[in-house]
């Protein structure tokens, strides 16, 4: 088959202690999805979930023991950083039950939700979609993929994020308003869920701004942790 132009290459993400790939079909990420972040962000109760959609070359990838980079973004003076539990789907579906969900998951990450914050409040005072504030170059941050079987009990672990050294999030997996088997059943109600899937799972409290030369670390207990430097 012959193209115009060659095409973008297959966005993929590095196994922890396999040579394959996992190729990524699409980024889904739930929004407000802990109650101390709904709070700090103006909300409160146990909302129905909601999703928005990230281009999957927004990722920025990180291999284990690499400081990936960061770019600043361009429009915002207001760059904050989401820590999230990421879940990579191995097996698709529609309208998959909660009982199911978890047999559809292949492995877990940790990734960011970068948001320009200033963009997308003023889209919401608009009442206009976020595109502009979440799904930008560089927007996804994510590390390695821990297959389930040598993940352990995610739903019990510590997620994290420090900046320059210091703790700005920290919060348990535990506290997800929708858990993981309720998000997965939910998000296929709305699309068919294939393998190759990334799901950003939520961000708990204490979201706030970096600016360049800043470096992050986040991590969630049991899986390869994730550092970057904000340029």
């Amino acid at each position: 088959m012959n193209y115009l132009f060659t095409p973008p290459p297959v966005v993929s993400v590095p196994v922890l202690g396999h040579t394959e790939r996992f190729p990524v079909h699409r980024i889904y990420c739930v929004g407000r999805n802990y109650e101390d972040h709904a709070k700090e962000m103006g909300f409160t109760g146990r909302e129905s979930p909601f999703f928005f959609i990230k281009p999957t070359d927004a990722l920025v990838v990180v291999n284990a023991g690499e400081t990936g980079t960061l770019p600043y973004p361009s429009l915002t003076h207001n760059f904050h950083h989401e820590i999230e539990l990421v879940v990579a789907i191995g097996k698709g579906g529609k309208n998959i039950q909660v009982a199911d969900a978890m047999a559809h998951i292949y492995g877990y990450a940790v990734g960011l939700d970068m948001t320009r914050r200033d963009l997308q409040n003023d889209m919401k005072k608009q009442s206009r979609p976020w595109c502009i504030g979440k799904a930008f170059d560089a927007s996804a941050p994510i590390g390695p993929i821990t297959p389930v079987a040598q993940a352990g009990d995610i739903t019990q672990a510590e997620i994290f994020v420090q900046v320059n050294g210091t703790d700005r999030q920290r919060s348990q997996v535990s506290k997800l308003i929708w858990n993981i088997a309720e998000i997965i059943a939910h998000v296929s109600t709305a699309w068919a869920l294939q393998p190759g899937d990334l799901i950003y799972t939520g961000t708990p409290e204490g979201v706030a701004a970096v600016v360049p030369g800043d470096t992050l670390h986040g991590g969630v207990s049991g899986l390869q942790s994730i550092s970057l430097q904000v340029a």
